[in-house]
């Protein structure tokens, strides 16, 4: 199916202080589809004195107390108001997502929108029922444990998920009183775009909530380096979070939190409870959304009792997984997000086949829409440690097979990553659940499932995946300083 609709109009400027704005020197850059290379606008190629801008803006209506001097029942109204906002116009986002970045339509729908939608909605319920704490003292004191927002909060986010990872980290950041001021991919740029939009017309005030588009150096960098920006967050990949760390602190030492890469393993005994169900989590988890999430369950360790068995039922799961146009509502994987990170994909698969693994399924790029980005689902069997497929963050559709023979080695392997971000085990032996989850070192271990988590839970890895937690009441963590206030008390009576 080839699509043959007109490209709907899209507004590639920046939002600073409430108002569309083209970046101040001028530059432009061109938001191509990966779904057929469709040019779908030019956006503002912002930098450092278009960051400048949004940070006074921000710090503007942040000393204003404009949002962040509202009694928290009112921002919280404004924030379920925001994420109803994303509901009615959910078609028009999962239009915009899935044309931006290449992910199926349904999915952008069903599960993008609705998910960033849901995380508005859940931190800003929230907010007015967090409640600070009073600590125990003698009777001539009275001393206060509270949560004030930081104050600038700079987001820099990544293009696998533009909507979804815009919401984990601007939500609780809003919710808790502060501005923020956004930079979105420059590969996906435009669901942000519009959310500032949608934002405004919820009641969030002018210079609330600012997007910055533009590439990572010329306005990352700056919203990173910048001394009045008071927190940093940002998703994306771990050589770039380990320089995000650094300008922290080569600038005013700034809290920066970052949620990095992964290599996930997904770990089934032969004991496991239902081998069909292990087998669609598998390769559903790793070829969803192209394979670019950082969680993907990319490292498949089966107990070598049952590898065959698992293997020819995965197999007969891939044809499932043939890439298709994303604005088909049939097609369950898209388009890879640019032919820079298909390329990438396709140098690790030849990796792969020099360095000895045997390809079962996939191994090539795919053109099932001319002038896009796609590959094949890919599986390796006889993948070892050493190889760069099991060692490095693919972030495609390319799942690594592994066998082992006992819970000691698996954890041994499983662990021997830089990575910690996520895992999984299957197996009806609750001793070995338990055993093994607790001695994996990933920040999410899911037993017997794979996501099957939601927002209630914190998200974030151990090791080199990332310092700070997305999701769940632990987010405010991030966007809060704790102040103690110690009040003596001379009473009469």
């Amino acid at each position: 199916m080839t699509d043959t609709n007109p490209t709907p109009t899209f507004d590639g400027r920046a939002v600073i202080n409430g108002e569309r704005v083209a970046a101040l020197d001028g530059q432009t850059f061109d938001c191509l589809s990966p779904v057929d290379g469709r040019l779908l606008t030019t956006v503002a190629r912002c930098g450092q004195a278009d960051i400048d801008a949004a940070v006074a803006a921000g710090r503007a209506a942040f000393e204003s107390r404009r949002w962040s001097g509202m009694a928290p029942a009112q921002r919280k109204r404004i924030m379920i108001k925001f994420a109803d906002q994303l509901l009615a116009h959910a078609d028009e986002l999962a239009l915009m997502e899935t044309l931006d970045m290449g992910k199926p339509i349904k999915y952008a729908k069903g599960v993008d929108v609705n998910s960033a939608a849901n995380c508005i909605r859940w931190y800003g319920e929230a907010v007015d029922k967090v409640y600070d704490e009073i600590a125990p003292t003698g009777r001539n004191a009275l001393a206060l444990i509270t949560r004030e927002p930081v104050g600038v909060v700079g987001v820099i986010v990544p293009w696998n998920y533009p909507m979804i990872m815009a919401a984990w980290k601007i939500a609780p950041a809003l919710a808790a009183g502060n501005s923020v001021v956004l930079k979105p991919s420059e590969k996906s740029p435009l669901s942000a775009l519009r959310l500032a939009e949608l934002a405004l017309a919820a009641g969030i005030p002018p210079g609330v909530f600012n997007v910055v588009p533009g590439y990572g150096p010329e306005a990352g960098s700056p919203l990173a380096l910048h001394m009045d920006v008071d927190c940093i967050a940002f998703t994306g990949s771990t050589r770039v979070g380990k320089q995000i760390h650094v300008m922290a602190g080569q600038s005013n030492l700034k809290r920066a939190w970052t949620e990095l890469g992964g290599k996930s393993p997904n770990i089934v005994f032969a004991d496991c409870p239902n081998l069909d169900r292990a087998v669609e989590a598998a390769v559903g988890s790793i070829f969803f959304n192209q394979g670019e999430s950082c969680n993907a369950p990319s490292r498949l360790f089966i107990e070598a009792s049952i590898k065959d068995a698992f293997l020819e039922k995965a197999l007969k799961l891939v044809p499932d997984y043939q890439p298709g146009n994303p604005l088909d509502k049939a097609t369950t994987m898209g388009a890879i997000v640019d032919k820079v990170q298909m390329d990438t994909v396709l140098r690790y698969i030849e990796s792969g086949k020099s360095e000895g693994a045997k390809l079962l399924a996939g191994g090539e790029a795919s053109m099932p829409v001319a002038g896009g980005n796609y590959v094949l689902p890919t599986i390796f069997d006889g993948v070892t440690p050493q190889m760069t497929i099991a060692r490095e963050e693919i972030f495609g559709p390319v799942l690594s097979v592994l066998s082992f023979t006992n819970a000691a080695e698996v954890v041994r392997e499983a662990n021997n990553s830089v990575y910690g971000l996520q895992a999984a085990v299957w197996t009806s032996d609750i001793n070995k659940a338990h055993g093994v989850a607790r001695a994996l070192r990933a920040g999410t271990v899911h037993v017997n499932q794979y996501d099957e988590d939601d927002i209630t839970v914190p998200f974030g890895g151990f090791k080199q995946s990332g310092v700070g937690r997305d999701k769940s009441l632990h987010a405010f963590d991030k966007y809060t300083e704790t102040k103690t206030t110690w009040i003596r008390i001379d009473s009469p009576v």
